[in-house]
């Protein structure tokens, strides 16, 4: 009996083993096709020059070599896929040919054009000139159309533009167009700094091994998303605010790159983004009216805290006595003194705010205009107006006329009755003085001009009667 029941525990605990390791399992698959697909185009300089010693053999050979180790690295990396474009390898200089570049292998989503680059790098002679311009500016036809991907260009070169063209521009054109991110330029041999600087990221491989480092760190900031979080602060420099939508852009194409609704985790701290450090980015929070803050940059393998001043409060728009009529009354919600509309407003809906003072505009007839209304930290500030009354203006005929309100000594016009309007209707008005004027379509003289004065009180219907 003992041993049956053994058996039957074991095989119950290995059924159970199965199942989370198979969930496991499918939990890695899933985040692996959540991630973007990043795509690496080296851009290699095989122009005569790169035939010069360089410490222990020829430039050519030990960037070969390096290049080849780092791609042996890769081959078991999801959602990567790699190219090589080369320059300088196909014309001997002198003449100078300043369209010698061609893309030598393309992008494959099979791991095996690994050895397809590894193979053309052992066989390329160096031959031509420099052509970078030119080569970058054909590299942005080299990756294929995509919606999701991280376009990324390692160019490898020693020596600068000999062909006239203007590698920053092409590249930030690429950039502005969303084609590629920051390009890397590792520069064998010699400081290009100078000349690489408006280009992309560069790093300066003036020995063997500085150049083996600069490949492998150019590799893991390629592949490695960085942790951030972003820190809402509320009016005591405390991150309680949250729930609220953040788009990330990039700075320099103004594209967008995320969007993400931030969240507290269960300790109440924000949470933790992943995203791609190779952008520098403008964040804009979608409060009302919006906040954010611009030229954000991410630093590579560690956790950035991005601090926003987002300090809200509640706006709750509210008429003394229920009326469902009335339900659809809106408010426009401006920043004091200001003209621009930040939000139209349901009465009978709470809105969050961020914290100043602010100018409101009830869209009744007539308008109420209410001033200085100060929104203020976690507090709820109700703006209540009075319960509106109903005029049904009676027509014996089709006309022309309008409505306007009594202010003191002066009317005010409100609203215009068209001459094609029915003869009753029923308009929603705050409690106060009114007065028609009304001429019938009929009548071709100003003298039968009708003017009829009524009162409306909140929450009680007023018939006007209007004959000729």
């Amino acid at each position: 009996m003992k041993r049956k029941l053994l058996k039957y525990v074991i095989a119950g605990f290995l059924i159970l083993m199965s199942a989370i390791q198979f969930s496991n399992a499918q939990l890695v698959t899933e985040e692996e096709e959540a991630l973007p697909l990043t795509r690496i185009l080296f851009v290699f300089d095989a122009s005569q020059s790169m035939y010069g010693r360089w410490q222990s053999d020829m430039k050519i050979n030990i960037a070969q070599k390096l290049l080849s180790n780092v791609l042996d690295s890769l081959r078991d990396v999801p959602n990567l896929e790699l190219a090589l474009r080369v320059y300088g390898h196909q014309k001997t200089f002198p003449p100078q040919d300043c369209d010698d570049t061609r893309l030598e292998v393309a992008f494959s989503f099979k791991k095996d054009n690994i050895k397809q680059i590894q193979h053309r790098l052992k066989t390329l002679v160096p031959k031509g000139t420099t052509p970078i311009a030119y080569s970058l500016e054909q590299a942005g036809n080299d990756f294929p159309p995509c919606d999701d991907c991280r376009n990324i260009i390692v160019l490898i070169t020693d020596g600068i533009e000999e062909c006239d063209g203007d590698p920053c521009a092409v590249s930030q054109a690429l950039q502005k167009k969303g084609i590629i991110l920051k390009p890397f330029i590792i520069g064998i041999g010699m400081n290009f700094k100078e000349a690489f600087d408006c280009v992309g990221t560069y790093y300066d491989a003036s020995s063997e091994e500085a150049f083996n480092t600069a490949l492998n760190v150019v590799i893991s900031q390629a592949l490695n998303s960085t942790t951030a979080q972003v820190n809402l602060l509320d009016e005591y420099g405390s991150p309680t605010e949250t729930n609220v939508n953040m788009t990330f852009y990039d700075n320099f194409s103004g594209l967008i790159k995320y969007n993400f609704i931030h969240t507290l985790n269960n300790k109440g701290i924000p949470d933790t983004l992943l995203i791609d450090p190779l952008i520098t980015y403008n964040i804009i929070v979608h409060t009302i009216p919006e906040v954010g803050i611009d030229s954000v940059k991410i630093s590579p393998g560690k956790h950035t805290t991005i601090p926003i001043d987002a300090p809200q409060g509640y706006l709750n728009l509210n008429i003394d006595s229920y009326n469902k009529r009335i339900k659809n009354l809106q408010c426009i919600v401006r920043q004091d003194g200001e003209m621009q509309t930040i939000n139209v407003q349901n009465f009978g809906v709470i809105e969050k705010y961020i914290t100043g003072i602010y100018d409101i505009e009830v869209l009744c007839l007539p308008r109420i205009y209410i001033d200085d209304v100060e929104i203020m930290q976690s507090h709820t500030t109700t703006v209540e107006i009075p319960l509106p009354g109903i005029a049904v203006i009676q027509k014996s005929t089709n006309g022309y006329g309008s409505l306007y309100v009594e202010r003191g000594d002066k009317i005010e016009l409100i609203y215009n009755f068209r001459d094609n309007t029915p003869k009753q209707e029923s308009l929603i008005l705050q409690p106060g003085k009114y007065r028609v004027v009304f001429r019938s379509k009929y009548s071709n003289r100003s003298f039968y001009t009708v003017e009829k004065r009524f009162k409306v009180e909140s929450g009680v219907t007023t018939n006007v009667k209007i004959y000729q």
